[in-house]
């Protein structure tokens, strides 16, 4: 457990090296979304109170050797590319979208925002999505609109599916099943269509 309620206040806990954060509790649709407050401390991590949580002064750490390193996933991390469908680009991510993959996925969807295309983003693959990368998407969404152009995100997991809708952000961007759904809801700007949006959560 790395963030521990003890009302009123909640506890952060670092699980690099340990630092304890309080702060008044928050006050979450799930007592284990913690999002709000893992945010306003400046950590970054898990929105679920299991963590892990990464302190600011951990950020800025450089990283271990070689020797002391943990082993990491064999998973690819942040933008693994751009395919380009006609007037829709599909931006493919996996991985954990956070603080260290959010300047890649700006540059990636500013570069396809000003190719005046609509943007899928496709997260089947990606585990983990943290604040950086959540506002990086809502800036490129607000880019978009401001050129008449759409920007969905299609597949997400259940996890993500959950930090989306806590945040309310599921009200914010269309949000599809499959690549080929939100490549349709795309291509249908400026028709009178609704989105068919998913109802998984």
């Amino acid at each position: 457990m790395t963030v521990v309620p003890d009302d009123p206040l909640m506890t952060l806990i670092c699980d690099s090296c340990g630092t304890v954060a309080s702060g008044p509790a928050c006050v979450l649709p799930d007592a284990e979304v913690v999002w709000t407050f893992v945010a306003e401390q400046g950590w970054t991590g898990s929105p679920f109170a299991t963590g892990p949580h990464r302190c600011p002064r951990c950020e800025l750490l450089p990283a271990p050797t070689p020797q002391a390193r943990a082993p990491r996933r064999a998973d690819p991390l942040g933008v693994l590319g751009v395919e380009h469908l006609d007037e829709v680009a599909i931006v493919t991510a996996a991985g954990d979208l956070d603080i260290a993959t959010g300047d890649d996925l700006h540059g990636v969807l500013a570069e396809a925002v000003d190719a005046d295309r609509h943007v899928v983003v496709d997260l089947v693959r990606v585990h983990l999505i943290d604040s950086t990368a959540l506002g990086v998407l809502v800036r490129a969404r607000q880019e978009a609109r401001h050129r008449g152009r759409r920007l969905s995100l299609a597949g997400p997991s259940r996890f993500v599916r959950t930090v989306l809708h806590t945040m309310r952000l599921d009200r914010v961007f269309p949000v599809f099943d499959t690549r080929r759904d939100a490549v349709d809801w795309s291509r249908s700007a400026g028709s009178d269509r609704s989105p068919v949006r998913s109802t998984a959560r």
